[in-house]
């Protein structure tokens, strides 16, 4: 009796991880580490492209990153794109939360911003939720693998705890009563949208690589 073949592992034994955010590639590395891959940076690697996020969506900026930058550098690698959405907004900062105040913002200017949108909003109007999308490319530009992970919460009127980055200071998750910024990197890592994708993530990746 004949069987089906079985699909064939592909050859990823190091992964780019398609960011420039250094806190935010310690998050991946933390949570990819136990898939025994060599991971890299691109602080690691020689000149890296700069992708511009022309997407309209968190998906296809993922998309846009992994692919062009996986040509670029003949490796697998990992494109992440995230950010803060609130409903009360029509959904911004979404997309451009990275820039969200101006072209060359920082976390600060960022939250300041927020919080001067939200000046008199309460109640419902204040919920708010972190979204990440990830996509892993070959070499060649193509897509295998994709994922998505979110986290609700709210957005509270001052700044509170000094850990996490973006607009952690001002994302509290309700049922814990503490913003990303005051839980701790072994909360987060289990709460966390960005974990959240990275465990459909390496499920994925792990029958990809197996």
């Amino acid at each position: 009796m004949s069987t089906s073949p079985q699909p064939t592992a592909l050859p990823i034994k190091t992964l780019i991880l398609g960011t420039s955010n250094a806190k935010k590639c310690v998050e991946l590395r933390r949570l990819l580490q136990p898939l025994g891959l060599q991971l890299q940076s691109l602080a690691e690697v020689d000149d890296p492209l700069e992708v511009e996020e022309t997407g309209a969506t968190f998906i296809e900026n993922a998309r846009l990153k992994a692919s062009e930058q996986a040509q670029h550098l003949g490796q697998w690698t990992i494109g992440e794109d995230s950010g803060l959405c609130v409903p009360y907004l029509d959904g911004a900062p979404g997309i451009f939360s990275a820039r969200y105040s101006d072209p060359g913002a920082t976390d600060i200017r960022n939250n300041e911003k927020l919080l001067a949108e939200l000046s008199g909003a309460a109640g419902p109007q204040r919920r708010a939720y972190y979204i990440c999308t990830i996509a892993l490319a070959s070499p060649d530009g193509r897509i295998h693998l994709e994922a998505e992970g979110k986290c609700r919460g709210r957005i509270i009127e001052a700044y509170r705890g000094s850990g996490g980055f973006g607009y952690d200071p001002l994302f509290e998750i309700p049922e814990y009563h503490q913003t990303f910024a005051e839980l701790g990197g072994s909360v987060k890592a289990v709460l966390s949208h960005r974990a959240r994708a990275l465990e459909h993530f390496t499920l994925g990746l792990r029958q990809l690589i197996t």
